[in-house]
């Protein structure tokens, strides 16, 4: 059984962008095309529409680019359940206003029982303060606890 991955917006936005200059993020993009190309296969992969929606924004050539990257992928459409989780959220970990879709992510994950959000969004998703917070927020109110971590993590495979 193929475990159910959440891609979120950064994943096709390092693989469509532009090569980088900053090494760091460059050594990401390239981690994320080695992912994608030969590692997704072993995941059962779903977005939501807010990926969707962002992934449309900014330089239209570009987001022609991320709109075909994620053709095929399962949609995930914002529930009510979805937005209470999202702003349930939002005040337990204390993200910005502006950080509200990073909530938005991961209650997509939660209420649709999905394994896995990856991302390479490190300071409000893959960090140890917010896997922590969502740990102990989602064991004490009964709800799935997702992994979250970057495509690097997934290399080789099935987890």
């Amino acid at each position: 059984m193929k475990r159910k991955v959440y891609i979120e917006t950064t994943i096709p936005s390092y693989y469509i962008s532009r090569e980088s200059h900053d090494i760091i993020i460059r050594a990401h993009q390239k981690i994320t095309k080695n992912w994608w190309n030969n590692y997704k296969a072993n995941y059962d992969l779903f977005i939501s529409d807010a990926v969707s929606e962002e992934m449309s924004k900014g330089d239209i050539a570009l987001a022609e680019k991320r709109v075909k990257l994620i053709e095929g992928i399962t949609i995930l459409h914002t529930s009510k359940d979805v937005e209470r989780l999202a702003i349930t959220y939002a005040k337990q970990f204390k993200f910005p206003k502006e950080k509200y879709f990073d909530c938005i992510h991961i209650a997509h994950t939660v209420i649709y029982q999905l394994d896995i959000l990856l991302t390479w969004n490190c300071t409000h998703l893959a960090n140890v303060e917010t896997k922590i917070k969502l740990f102990n927020f989602n064991q004490k109110n009964h709800l799935k606890v997702p992994i979250i971590c970057s495509p690097e993590e997934l290399i080789g495979g099935e987890i």
